[in-house]
């Protein structure tokens, strides 16, 4: 009997886990919240990547191959890639490649039609549906293959790599600019400024929220007033504010604005949980060992926490991206032409009577709703995961 006794408890030793064990098994258990995470870590590979994954090196460019026309999902067109001195001559209906980055490599010229004349290529250049039909422009062939040889070859390498096919899966821009790589750039905003808003809101937040709960009275009083003063004040008038406070718009001022005005939850979870954890026996026992307080909250009361603010944080982090967009659809946050969700928008609202105008609206406008409702499922899925009531199946 002994001996079955300590063979069971060894075996209760041995399933025994850590607690972050079961915070991971109940989040992996929640398949919404993993449908969520999914789609983030897609959004972030993406943002990460940026123009290795875009159709169009050139989403920032206003892509004069359709200057001021919307284009069908499916669109084609031809270009002719031309190096930067063979291109200096072309003024017109010329729009620069990125590649790399934004280190412009060559040049691309829209084409509507082609022919090879003896050394020469001839090039009738895009015509717009307004536009009225230009005279062909004669490229030589050893220039554009950067080459010498015999005219059959020197042909193949032009039309093996300097005439392109481009395909825009889902249209154009008023601007003519490629619909699918400004959505799939747009990743990097909304999840920038996502980002740099949690962090901001964090910080100040868990400073703020640690001094009012642990250190209490007068200055808790203050503190926690602050607080409701900055919680009455509607979030994008606060952005507005801070952003004519700065005196400046752009990414990194609308980074920055929405950070400063998502603090004030994360100090009153933290300044909560602080009240109730300064009277638990370790932090006692830190006091009477002479630990600083500095300390105390920092390494003991603030790790206690994680749960909570991981959870705050995915919230905070969905409320950015709508702030953030709010703010480009009324054209006081990012500035044309960056990509952002909200500015394409307000792009497409403009054009709302025409067909083209609903896809422009709906496209971007839909990124944005998957990516809100992601980081809400994750959140959802954290905090079940974190609670210890809710049990394993």
């Amino acid at each position: 009997m002994a001996g079955a006794a300590i063979s069971g408890q060894l075996s209760a030793a041995a399933v025994a886990r850590p607690p972050s064990y079961y915070v991971r098994q109940r989040l992996l258990q929640n398949r919404p919240a993993m449908a969520g995470l999914g789609f983030i870590v897609l959004c972030t590979l993406v943002a990460v990547l940026g123009y290795w994954v875009l159709p169009d090196n050139s989403p920032n460019a206003n892509n004069s191959l359709v200057q001021l026309q919307k284009e069908p999902p499916g669109f084609q067109a031809t270009v002719l890639r031309l190096s930067l001195t063979e291109a200096a001559a072309v003024t017109d209906n010329v729009f620069v490649t990125w590649l790399r980055g934004r280190t412009p490599r060559y040049q691309e010229v829209p084409i509507g039609s082609y022919r090879f004349e003896g050394d020469s290529l001839f090039a009738q250049p895009y015509r717009n549906h307004s536009a009225l039909a230009d005279q062909p422009r004669r490229y030589s062939l050893a220039r554009l293959a950067g080459r010498t040889g015999p005219r059959a070859a020197l042909r193949q390498v032009v039309e093996r790599e300097h005439i392109i096919q481009r395909t825009y899966w889902l249209g154009t821009d008023k601007a003519g600019r490629d619909e699918l790589s400004r959505l799939l750039l747009g990743t990097r905003i909304s999840l920038g400024i996502g980002f740099v808003a949690v962090l901001i809101s964090l910080a100040l937040g868990m400073a703020i929220g640690a001094v009012a709960g642990y250190v209490g009275g007068w200055l808790d009083s203050l503190l926690l007033g602050l607080m409701t003063v900055v919680w009455s004040i509607p979030g994008i008038m606060l952005v507005i504010a801070i952003s004519l406070a700065l005196d400046s718009k752009g990414v990194w001022t609308s980074f920055v604005a929405v950070g400063l005005t998502m603090w004030v939850d994360v100090a009153r979870v933290v300044r909560g949980q602080m009240l109730s954890l300064r009277e638990k026996t370790f932090v006692e026992a830190g006091r009477v060992l002479g630990l600083p307080q500095s300390r105390l909250i920092t390494r003991h009361l603030l790790p206690n926490m994680t749960g909570p603010l991981i959870v705050i944080a995915t919230s905070n982090f969905a409320a950015a991206i709508l702030l953030e967009a709010g703010l480009s659809f009324l054209g006081l946050g990012v500035q044309p032409p960056a990509p952002s969700w909200g500015l394409m928008v307000n792009e497409g609202f403009q054009l709302l009577g025409t067909e083209a105008g609903l896809w422009l609206t709906l496209l971007p406008g839909l990124a944005i709703s998957l990516l809100v409702l992601s980081f809400n499922l994750l959140g959802n899925g954290l905090r079940d995961a974190y609670d210890p009531k809710t049990p394993l199946s």
